[in-house]
Order: C-alpha cells, then sequence, then structure tokens
C-alpha cells in the first residue's frame, strides 16, 4: 500500500478514535456528580460536645457524701464512652460554701472538700491524656466577704480600697437607710451595712458574695492575674459566671447617687424580691462588655505567647437577644467570648410549647448570630430544674437528638445523658441559699435549685453508687433504681445508648460542616435535616406534643429514599436499620427517629 494511503487511513482511525475517547470523557465529566466539598478543619472547640459537672454531686471518693476532684478522676472513661469531649466543673475554688463555691474566698486554690493541688493536676493529666478539655467555671462577679480581698478593702487597706462598691448611707428623718431601692437576685436589698467601715456595700447575691468594683484598674488587673494561673496550670477555658451583673448604674452619672428603680409592676412578686423593680441599673450596663473583650484578648495573647491551643471563654448571659449577641464581639472587630451559653430551651420553652414554638426558637438564635460565629445549646444546668422534669420523660431522646445534631457546640448538664429527672429535697434537707433566703416551708420548691443537684446516679447500689458512705449532702433521688447509668449499659435500648449514637453521628460530615433545614410538620411534629452534598443527609423527626401525631414526610426538601432508622427514642416501635415509608409516618408522644437519606 502506498505511504501515502496508508498515512490517510491513520489519520482517519486516530480521529476516529479521539472522538469516540473524547466522548466518553465527557459522558463520565456529565454523570460522575459533583466534587465533594473541601472540608475545613474545626478548632477543638467548635464541634465538641461540653459535659457540665456539679463536683459536688457528681462522685465522691472517700466516703463523706460529697463528690470530689477523685471521684471525677475516677470516671473519665465515662467521658469517652459518652463521646464528650469536654467537661466543664462549677466552681471548686475555696469558698465558706454560702453558695456552694459561687462564694469563692481564694481564687488560687482547691476546696478542701474537693480535694488538693495535687489532685487537680491529676485530673488535668488525666483528662489531656484522654483527649478531654478541662473548663473551670470563673465567678469574676463577686467575691466571698471572707476573701482576703473584701477583709482588706473593709479595713480601707491602700490599693484594696475601693475593690468593691462601698456606699454611705442616704439619711432620713435622722435615720440611716440604704443608697437604693435596688434588689438582690437571691431577695432583700442588695445593700449591706458595714460596721468596721460605716458604709454600705453592694452584694447582686448572697450578703456574703460581695460584687467587685469594676471600675477599678487593679479589680480588672487582678482578674487576668488569675485566669493566667489557671490557664499555665492546664485549664482549657473558662465559663463565666453571673456577667451581666458586673456593672451598676454609675452614681457619677445621676449627680452622686444611686439611682431608685422604677417598679416593674409585676403584682405576683413581693417587694424584696428580684424583678419587683426594673432592674435596668443592676445588670446589662453597656461597659461590661468592653471587659469581656479584655479578657479575649488576653485569652488569645496566651495562646499566641505560648504556641498552646485556644483558650476558650463562655459567658453566662441571661439577656435579651440584642444584648445577648454582643457578647460574640462588637461591629468595630473586636472579640468577646467564643460563645454566649443559649439559654433559649431553658427560658422560651416547656412541655406547653408545640413544634412552631421550638422551630421559632431555634431559629430565632440563628438568625440573630453574628455571621461566622458559632452557635450553642443549652437544656439544662445547676441554676434550672431538670431536662426531664422541665419536659416531659418521653422528650429526653428527641431533646438530647436536638442538642446533638443542631449546628454548632452541644453542651450536656450532667445526667441528661440517661435521663435524670429532680430529685425530690425536703425543707429539711433544703440547704440552697436562694431558697433559704426567700422561702418557707410551703413554697420553697419554687425557689429551691437543690432538686437538680442531687447526687448522679451510676448503680442501682447503696447511695445510687455515688458513695461509700453512710449519707450524701442532698439526698439521692427517689428513682436512681430505675434511671442509673449501670442499667442503661446493660439495657438492650436506653437514653444512655441513644446518646452515645448521637455523639457518634455528630462526626459525619453533615453535621460538623453541613447546612441545616428546620420546619415544623404539623403543630406537634418538626423535622430537622443535616445535609452536605456528596454525603448521607440525616434527619430527626421528633413529636413534641402528648398525642400521636400524623406527619407526611415525602415533601420534605433534601430527603430521598430509601430511608432508614438511624437511632429512635426507647418508646419508639422502630429500630435502627428499619426502613420508613417515604410518605405518611405516626409518631408516638414525643418520639424521636433519627434517619438516614442518601445524599442530597
Amino acid at each position: 500500500m502506498p505511504p501515502a494511503k496508508l498515512l490517510g487511513i491513520s489519520l482517519v482511525v486516530i480521529i476516529a478514535l479521539g472522538a469516540v475517547i473524547g466522548s466518553l470523557t465527557w459522558a463520565f465529566l456529565t454523570t460522575r456528580g459533583p466534587d465533594p466539598p473541601d472540608l475545613k478543619p474545626k478548632d477543638w472547640w467548635e464541634h465538641t460536645v461540653i459535659y457540665q459537672i456539679y463536683p459536688r454531686s457528681f462522685k465522691d471518693s472517700n466516703g463523706d457524701g460529697i463528690g470530689d476532684l477523685r471521684g471525677i478522676t475516677s470516671k473519665l472513661e465515662h467521658f469517652v464512652e459518652a463521646g464528650v469531649g469536654a467537661i466543664w466543673m462549677s466552681p471548686v475554688f475555696v469558698s465558706p460554701m454560702v453558695d456552694f463555691g459561687y462564694d469563692i474566698s481564694d481564687f488560687y486554690n482547691i476546696q478542701d472538700e474537693y480535694g488538693t493541688m495535687d489532685d487537680f493536676n491529676e485530673l488535668i493529666e488525666k483528662a489531656h491524656a484522654l483527649d478531654i478539655k478541662v473548663l473551670l467555671d470563673y465567678v469574676p462577679n463577686h467575691a466571698s466577704n471572707e476573701s482576703l480581698y473584701f477583709v482588706r478593702s473593709e479595713a480601707r487597706e491602700p490599693a484594696y480600697e475601693n475593690y468593691f462598691i462601698w456606699a454611705d448611707p442616704v439619711i432620713i428623718n435622722n435615720t440611716r437607710t440604704v443608697p437604693s431601692n435596688w434588689i438582690s437576685q437571691f431577695g432583700g436589698s442588695v445593700w449591706e451595712w458595714s460596721e468596721a467601715r460605716q458604709q454600705y456595700y453592694l452584694h447582686q447575691f448572697a450578703k456574703e458574695q460581695v460584687d467587685f468594683n469594676f471600675r477599678e484598674p487593679a479589680v480588672r488587673q487582678e482578674m487576668i492575674n488569675i485566669m493566667k494561673f489557671w490557664f499555665e496550670k492546664g485549664v482549657d477555658g473558662f465559663r463565666l459566671d453571673a456577667i451581666p451583673h458586673l456593672f451598676e448604674a454609675d452614681p457619677n452619672n445621676y449627680g452622686g447617687i444611686y439611682p431608685d428603680e422604677p417598679l416593674s409592676g409585676n403584682m405576683y412578686l413581693r417587694p424584696d424580691q428580684a424583678g419587683y423593680t426594673t432592674q435596668e441599673f443592676v445588670r446589662d450596663q453597656i461597659e461590661l462588655y468592653d471587659v469581656v473583650y479584655e479578657w479575649r484578648a488576653f485569652a488569645d495573647k496566651w495562646k499566641e505567647d505560648n504556641t498552646a491551643e485556644t483558650k476558650i471563654l463562655l459567658a453566662e448571659a441571661y439577656a435579651n437577644i440584642t444584648m445577648t449577641m454582643l457578647y460574640y464581639g462588637d461591629e468595630q472587630g473586636r472579640r468577646g467570648s467564643h460563645f454566649p451559653f443559649n439559654f433559649d430551651f431553658i427560658t422560651s420553652l416547656s412541655a406547653e410549647s408545640n413544634a412552631r414554638d421550638f422551630v421559632y426558637v431555634i431559629k430565632r438564635w440563628l438568625t440573630y448570630m453574628p455571621s461566622g460565629q458559632v452557635a450553642n445549646w443549652v437544656f439544662g444546668n445547676h441554676d434550672q430544674k431538670r431536662m426531664a422534669s422541665r419536659f416531659r420523660t418521653d422528650m429526653v431522646d428527641g431533646l438530647n437528638s436536638l442538642n446533638m445534631m443542631l449546628p454548632g457546640v452541644a453542651i450536656t448538664y450532667q445526667g441528661e445523658e440517661i435521663g435524670m429527672k429532680d430529685g425530690f429535697v425536703s425543707w429539711e434537707d433544703t440547704v440552697d441559699v436562694q431558697a433559704c433566703n426567700q422561702a418557707n416551708e410551703d413554697n420553697y420548691l419554687d425557689f429551691s435549685r437543690d432538686p437538680a443537684r442531687t447526687p448522679y446516679h451510676w448503680d442501682n447500689s447503696s447511695k445510687a453508687g455515688f458513695t461509700t458512705g453512710l449519707n450524701t449532702w442532698l439526698p439521692i433521688a427517689t428513682d436512681y433504681q430505675e434511671v442509673n447509668l449501670q442499667a442503661q449499659k446493660e439495657s438492650a435500648k436506653s437514653h444512655f445508648k441513644v446518646y452515645k449514637t448521637l455523639t457518634s453521628l455528630r462526626k459525619e460530615p453533615a453535621l460538623s460542616h453541613g447546612k441545616y433545614f428546620i420546619q415544623a410538620l404539623s403543630e406537634n411534629s418538626l423535622v430537622l435535616v443535616r445535609y452536605l452534598i456528596t454525603h448521607d443527609t440525616y434527619a430527626l423527626l421528633f413529636n413534641v406534643g402528648s398525642s400521636n401525631d400524623t406527619v407526611d414526610i415525602s415533601n420534605i426538601n433534601y430527603l430521598s429514599a430509601p430511608l432508614k432508622v438511624h437511632t429512635s427514642s426507647i418508646h419508639s416501635s422502630r429500630d435502627v436499620g428499619d426502613t420508613l415509608t417515604f410518605g405518611k409516618i405516626t409518631l408516638l408522644p414525643g418520639e424521636a427517629l433519627v434517619i438516614k437519606s442518601p445524599p442530597a
């Protein structure tokens, strides 16, 4: 064959092959789907589970009926098994225990009842070895009246004279009276007379909890010194207690006096109860944010200077939504706390709330939260009735599912993982200063925080496995033989096993990096969908009502068949792996279903 003809045939073959290859390549590119998203690494705290420990009630190691640091250390494996990333301990500092640790007399040492500094160091070392971060409850608003700070200030020692809020009495008809009508959070006047100094001092809580003067530079520096001390001990951050109360109205702005507050008009409160006046001069003063921003700047600088992991600051902030969001930072770019606690599930929702209420409250936080910040969800703490008591016991798994599946940080109060309810504490056994100061035998349960602080239920043995002693600082709840960790570990289906499944699920890209969709499907049932392109989609169906509810899931965005049950409430008839009909589904009262769907 002539070379020219051979060349022509070769060219035809090459062109034909090229066309085939090009066609196949185009077909591959158009059918293989989108590229998986780039999953940006998150800082350790941005998607973690934080577990609040009330040390006095967690685990007693020496039989005295009071929980302690060694008890916590002995149970660190519980947090590993539960999928917890950080523990936050209520105060363990030296304290006269008027308010069980929130009246600190020495910010640099450990209360004897809880152990020693060596015990604390051991806890930090073992927790970090297990990859568990440790947060402390920091109480900057006030100090015990037994602290050296107060003793020196009351004696007018140089450098301490203005450490606290001191005020001269108002003389009316030759009678000494308080500087203003402000009311303490624990009832009665915020003003207490000091015979030694011949002035009143201010206390927003118990009279033994004296408010620092944050307009005094030395006080602000001492707060930084305290934070630095514990950072150097290995603490990974602080929960900042009672931050809305750091400042009161400045008398320099009111002609040198502390102005009286208007009455709130709440006819159900006594004149000596918090809320009887508007509280506009004793909380949420704009100056407090400057202090929080100072603390954040210090924490970030400490991290930078020490080439350390992030030290986080979490603000306790019961405030309106606008004031709360300022804790994140301001429009000038100053950074505040890593997040303010979101108490909306405590303050805005209850067993009477419907699905639309739940969706509204969730969306409100996510709508108001500044762009780029991290959300968080709180369902209980040591100051509020336990989650299972505020809502219903059949809602426990659904509430834990919401906590774990919403974007951001999930926060668990001790016992929520096993569905503990408030324990009964008689008037004779009541020790909470909030109740003792304001209540009597007939109404103390309206004020007492003790029921949410009863000891943890480890097993069904004597004293619920909390102590080997004969007595406990608060009585053990009577349902401990049915509701305890060991029983739930051994049960085929339990709150704890659901909780573990949920914390493990948080590792899925759809939850750690994905988007969300939430909607009320009916008056009583809602759906929360977490989705991320190319990754499995997960959804929560939750009936918050007290009766059966039938909903149609065929029109829910981002879901497609087949739908598989990933986990379910302990009273649900649906088990892990069951296939759901992609249509109408009837949910029992309180029933929650977490379902898995193919990638959206």
